[in-house]
């Protein structure tokens, strides 16, 4: 009998402990879905910038509340703040580019008329390297300015489906000259095939990075050929400009793509070491990326492959 009356309360004892804690569970799920919903009251009113401090009543989420509150006081500033920012940086980027186009122009156009006129050959040379270097100062400046307004957003990359032919044609026939005076050949190869294909990117800024790839290519070749071609795949394009230039080493295929970086074999070109730079920042932030194969001597391969 004392037997039965103690399986009987060891019962009971257990189902009241089950009560109790499926109770709990009940009370700390009806906590818990009441602070979220609160929390999500909260975002809500602050999506819609009516977020107070006293909006919500006195309660265990007063604390949080006035966290948030801060929080979104900060931010708000901090917002205010960056954007401030960005409007100085485009007004110094804007007033650089347009102060000094026009002296640039100026040298270019007196040191064109030096060159031209009769000098001695010494007075020449100097009038040849001054166009030479205010050349440079003309493609640094329009290329900082470019790189500037991409990386600070004032400039947005607007990426959408793109034919590559028309794109890659105009690039082939503007610097086809440039490479004709160097004895060099450039090419676009199968533009029957490449005409039906298409990629995700901006047209404009992609043909920035493409055509400072090819202007590169042209300018460390010294005989032989820059050949661009296009292959498509399943899920993206790739655009190649192949030359039978000088090369890279191993070593330099990382550092290339660093800001002002110029290779050993190169520095007695012309360049500012920013082209490649500007080029990698476009096409990153068009989802794609720019890979290099090369050996010393044995000419470059620059692909860039792009989302299709």
């Amino acid at each position: 009998m004392n037997l039965k009356i103690d399986n009987n309360m060891i019962w009971l004892i257990g189902a009241a402990c089950i009560l109790a804690a499926a109770l709990v569970i009940f009370l700390n799920y009806r906590r818990t879905k009441k602070t979220m919903n609160t929390i999500e009251q909260m975002l809500a009113r602050a999506d819609d910038v009516r977020f107070l401090e006293k909006t919500f009543d006195e309660s265990r989420m007063s604390a949080l509340e006035t966290k948030f509150a801060h929080f979104l006081t900060a931010s708000a500033v901090s917002a205010k703040n960056v954007a401030a920012e960005k409007a100085k940086i485009e007004t110094l980027i804007s007033d650089i580019s347009h102060q000094t186009k026009t002296p640039i122009a100026n040298l270019l156009l007196y040191s064109e008329l030096l060159q031209e006129a009769d000098l001695p050959d010494d007075v020449r040379g100097n009038a040849e390297a001054i166009y030479t270097q205010t050349e440079k100062l003309r493609f640094l400046i329009d290329s900082l300015v470019k790189l500037s307004r991409l990386e600070n957003g004032i400039i947005t990359l607007s990426p959408k489906r793109t034919p590559l032919l028309p794109m890659l044609q105009s690039i082939h026939d503007q610097l086809s000259p440039k490479a004709a005076e160097k004895g060099l050949i450039l090419q676009l190869r199968d533009a029957e095939h490449i005409a039906g294909i298409s990629a995700v990117c901006d047209a404009k800024w992609t043909a920035e990075a493409v055509c400072n790839l090819v202007d590169n290519a042209i300018k460390y070749t010294a005989q032989g050929s820059v050949t661009i071609s296009v292959t498509a795949y399943e899920l993206f394009v790739r655009i190649d400009i192949a030359d039978t230039g000088i090369g890279i080493s191993e070593e330099e295929h990382v550092k290339i793509f660093s800001r002002f970086y110029r290779s050993q074999g190169a520095r007695d070109k012309e360049g500012v070491g920013i082209g490649l730079y500007l080029a990698r920042e476009i096409v990153n932030g068009e989802g794609g990326y720019i890979k290099v194969s090369s050996e010393v001597g044995k000419g470059t391969v620059f692909s860039v492959l792009l989302p299709k």
